[in-house]
Parts: C-alpha cells; sequence; structure tokens
C-alpha cells in the first residue's frame, strides 16, 4: 500500500511494485509526493508500470543485450547498425540510465547531429534504430515507455536521380574494361542491383522468355561474401529484357553451366563492389566523360528507360523490385530530356479530336 511520511530531507512516498518489492522516492513538497503516487498507481493499472530499479541500467548496457536478440538480420544489416551505434549511439548514450533518457535528451541530440552536418537520412536512421531498441526495453519493463516515439527529426528531401540517356549507356559499355562490357549494358537494361548481378547465376537468365530471374543475391561485409535471398518479398523477381540483350547474354554465357556466376570475379567467385569500384567502374565512367557516377546509378538508368518506353508504375516497381508503387513515384517521376513532346503532342491531337468542325457560308460573288 502506498503512503507519504515526512522526513528531514522532505516528504518520502512509499509504495510497492506489482512483484510485491518495496519502492520509495524523497521529494522536497508533498504535493508533488502525491503526483508521484497517483502516476505509480495508475501505470500499475494500465499495466504500464516500469520499476525504476531497472531503469538504472546503462543504455549501452541494455544495447549489448538487445542487439544480442535480434535474428533474421542480414548481415549487411548488422554491419550498418554496428556502425551506427559505434559512430553515433553508444558514444551519446551508452553511459546514460535508460531511465534518465527523455524527449528533451533527444531533442538536442537530434539538434547536434544536424548542427555537426550529419546527413538528415544518417540522422533520420540513427534516431530510428535508437527507437527500436528503446521500444524493446518499454516491452520488458525497463522503461515506462519509449521516448523516442514519434520524435521530430529532419527532413530528408528526395533528391532526383541520376541517369544515363541511351547515347550514354553505349559510350559507357564501350568505355569500360571489355571484360565488364556485357555487365554494364545488363545493369543498365535490366535495373538489377550490384549485389543482384553479382549472384545473377547462368541458371537464371531465361533467354526463351526474355528475362532475368533474381533469386539470390551476393553481398560484401567486411571482405567477406554473403549469398541469400533478396532482403524483400519484392525483390524475388523476373525482369525482363530486351532481345538485343538477349544476343549479348546468350553470346556472354557460351558454355557456363546453370551455377555458373554469370559475372565472376576474374580470379572467380563473385565479384567484389569496392575493388570493382575502384579498379573498373572510375576510370570508365571518366573515359566516358559522364562522372560523377555510382554502379547504383545504372539501376535507376532502366527505370528512366521503361518510364520513356511507356511502361506503368505498377510494372516498373515489381522489375525494379520496389514492394510499393509510391517508391516509384516519388524516385523516380521524371522522363528522360525530351520525352516531354511526347505527351504535349498526344494533348495537342486529343484537343484537335474533340475540337468541332470548322463551318462556313458560301456567298455568291456579283
Amino acid at each position: 500500500m502506498a503512503s507519504i511520511t515526512k522526513v528531514p530531507t522532505g516528504w518520502r512516498a512509499r509504495y510497492r511494485t506489482p512483484d510485491g518489492q518495496s519502492r520509495s522516492r524523497t521529494f522536497t513538497r508533498k504535493v508533488d509526493a502525491e503526483r508521484h503516487l497517483a502516476g505509480v498507481e495508475h501505470s500499475k493499472l494500465a499495466g504500464a508500470f516500469a520499476d525504476p530499479v531497472f531503469g538504472r541500467r546503462t543504455f549501452g548496457s541494455w544495447w549489448e543485450a538487445w542487439r544480442s536478440t535480434r535474428v533474421d538480420l542480414r548481415p549487411s544489416t548488422i554491419a550498418r547498425d554496428e556502425s551506427y551505434a559505434r559512430n553515433h549511439i553508444i558514444p551519446k548514450l551508452g553511459a546514460v540510465p535508460l531511465a534518465s533518457i527523455d524527449r528533451t535528451m533527444l531533442r538536442q541530440w537530434v539538434a547536434e547531429m544536424s548542427a555537426k552536418g550529419l546527413a538528415p537520412a544518417t540522422v533520420v536512421k540513427t534516431v530510428q534504430l535508437t527507437s527500436k531498441a528503446l521500444a524493446a526495453a518499454a516491452d520488458e519493463r525497463l522503461i515506462a515507455r519509449n521516448p523516442a516515439e514519434r520524435l521530430p527529426l529532419p527532413r530528408v528531401e528526395v533528391e532526383e536521380m541520376r541517369f544515363l540517356t541511351p547515347p550514354d549507356v553505349a559510350t559507357l559499355a564501350g568505355s569500360i574494361d571489355p571484360r565488364y562490357r556485357v555487365w554494364a549494358l545488363t545493369a543498365a537494361y535490366s535495373g538489377l542491383r550490384f549485389g543482384e548481378l553479382a549472384g545473377l547465376r547462368r541458371g537464371r537468365v531465361d533467354l526463351m522468355r526474355r528475362r532475368l530471374d533474381v533469386f539470390e543475391i551476393v553481398v560484401e561485409v567486411r571482405g567477406k561474401h554473403y549469398v541469400g535471398p533478396p532482403k524483400t518479398r519484392a525483390g524475388k523477381r523476373a525482369v525482363p529484357i530486351p532481345s538485343f540483350m538477349v544476343d549479348e547474354l546468350a553470346a556472354w554465357t557460351a558454355g557456363k553451366e546453370p551455377d555458373e556466376l554469370v559475372f565472376p570475379a576474374p580470379e572467380g567467385g563473385p565479384l567484389r563492389a569496392s575493388g570493382f569500384r575502384r579498379r573498373v567502374w572510375q576510370p570508365a565512367v571518366e573515359t566516358a566523360g559522364v562522372a560523377p557516377l555510382r554502379p547504383h546509378d545504372l539501376r535507376h538508368t532502366a527505370v528512366a528507360l521503361w518510364i520513356a518506353a511507356g511502361a506503368s508504375a505498377k510494372e516498373i516497381a515489381v522489375w525494379a523490385g520496389h514492394s510499393s508503387v509510391a517508391t516509384v513515384l516519388d524516385r523516380y517521376g521524371h522522363l528522360l530530356p525530351g520525352q516531354e513532346d511526347r505527351v504535349t503532342d498526344a494533348l495537342e491531337a486529343m484537343f484537335r479530336a474533340a475540337a468541332p468542325a470548322p463551318t462556313a457560308s458560301v456567298v455568291e460573288l456579283r
């Protein structure tokens, strides 16, 4: 049963936790002690009580325990999250007791990261990861609630994607190491990600149906390759390719067994993204005059070409492996240069077809 008693330092509020443990806290004013007990009783009735003893645990200690329980994460995701924790989260919150982390502290932290020049996307991902850890702490009743829930975050502006025109693609393919010419064409006309191309096997190249079947990818984490399924269900897909790519791939894969990689590294095994960018990609984009350009921009190129060819947003979402059509509209809602004429010409034709035929009167001349 809760009680309040006068002590030399103020007013002591004493209560019992749901499991019968005695807890107390001293306040300068009696009204504050009464409010505290009222809040404790309310949280107990609502099933949201968090024992303050558990809240003394530091965030760093909880992080280590929590991250070891996360399952079904890809190695690349684990490495990414560890990087955010090591560089941004633990230095700020590691030594702070869980119960001492409040929204004011977190809002100040967000402002500090933004003031240091961190990209909005980095700030958002850092706070999202922190929020997941605090939500788990709340679920375990270590804290009453997640203070990072719905925390105001900087706006992440959607940048217009960089892409090439077909002549640019041809120039790049002609400038790159000949061993990767077909790789460049495939990337630009299929939209496969680097890891999807690295994991593509001959048996997944369906020349009869003119498509590439994406069922496994290769990711590189700390110099080691991991092979597994795509990250999302939408990532498993069939991607159409034009006839000229069928011819290119038929010649490139001639003699390969079904389980052989289509684009292996020169020494065998999957391509390494880091070495590829440095040794193959950067010299090629400089020679082709299309710098700055990332390998991932060939994926954007494929989507831009699909848009120019008249593909629907739904088709593009499926082929690109996006779970939502909204992603396509947000990221790729643009046309290739000059394609706006196709739209305006079509509108012109609609107007003329709907306009009434001109009428005229015949007047006899004298």
